[in-house]
C-alpha cells in the first residue's frame, strides 16, 4: 500500500471520531451489526472452536494469551461512530488513493477498535505504524483491536476448505503479522 492514502484514511476516522454529534442516534452495537463496536468477548466461543480446528497450523498458545488479555480489556469512553465492516473490500482505491468508503450495514455507535481492523489486513507495517500514531489511540484500543483481527483472520482461515489457498495464506500472514508485531 502506498503511504500518500494514509493520511485521508487517518482523518475519516478522525472526523467520525471527534464530530460525532449528529451521529449521536445511531444504535450501540448490537446483534443489528454483529456487536461489531461491542464487546469482545462475545465472539469467545467462535475463536476457541477456531483454535481447536487450526491447531495443527497455528500458533494456538500465542493466540490464546493474546486474545485472553484482549478481552479483558473495554472501552470506558463515551461510544464513538463506527463502520463495522471496515475491510480491503469496502475501501475503494484509484490510483493509491482512497475514494470511497463503501458498506455501511454494520454502522453503529461504540468500541473504535473493530475498525482498526484494518492495521493489519490492509496496511504495510510503516503505514501502521503512521496509523498508530495519528490516530493516538491507548494501549488496551489497540490491544483489542488485534483480537478483532485475530477473530476475523481465525473464523475466516476455519471456514475455508483449502488451507494453501491464496486467501488462506493472506488470513495465516495476517495471524503472524500480528503475534509477532511489538
Amino acid at each position: 500500500m502506498d503511504i500518500c492514502i494514509l493520511p485521508r484514511i487517518t482523518a475519516f476516522f478522525t472526523f467520525f471520531i471527534e464530530n460525532q454529534r449528529f451521529l449521536e442516534k445511531l444504535p450501540l452495537a448490537g446483534p443489528h451489526n454483529f456487536y461489531r463496536g461491542g464487546n469482545l468477548s462475545v465472539y469467545d466461543s467462535e475463536v476457541k472452536q477456531s483454535l481447536e480446528q487450526l491447531k495443527r497450523i497455528i500458533d494456538s498458545d500465542k493466540i490464546v494469551d493474546l486474545w485472553g488479555a484482549a478481552i479483558q480489556t473495554y472501552w470506558n469512553k463515551k461510544p464513538v461512530w463506527l463502520h463495522g465492516d471496515l475491510s480491503a473490500g469496502n475501501i475503494i482505491l484509484r490510483n493509491n488513493t482512497l475514494v470511497a468508503i463503501i458498506d455501511f450495514g454494520c454502522m453503529a455507535i461504540g468500541d473504535p477498535a473493530c475498525d482498526l481492523v484494518i492495521a493489519w489486513n490492509f496496511l504495510d507495517k510503516k503505514s501502521r505504524e503512521l496509523f498508530k500514531a495519528h490516530l493516538n489511540l491507548d494501549s488496551d484500543t489497540w490491544l483489542r483491536a488485534k483480537g478483532w483481527a485475530l477473530w476475523k483472520a481465525l473464523i475466516t482461515l476455519a471456514s475455508l476448505k483449502d488451507k494453501s489457498s491464496p486467501e488462506a495464506i493472506r488470513q495465516k500472514l495476517v495471524i503472524e503479522i500480528i503475534l509477532h508485531e511489538q
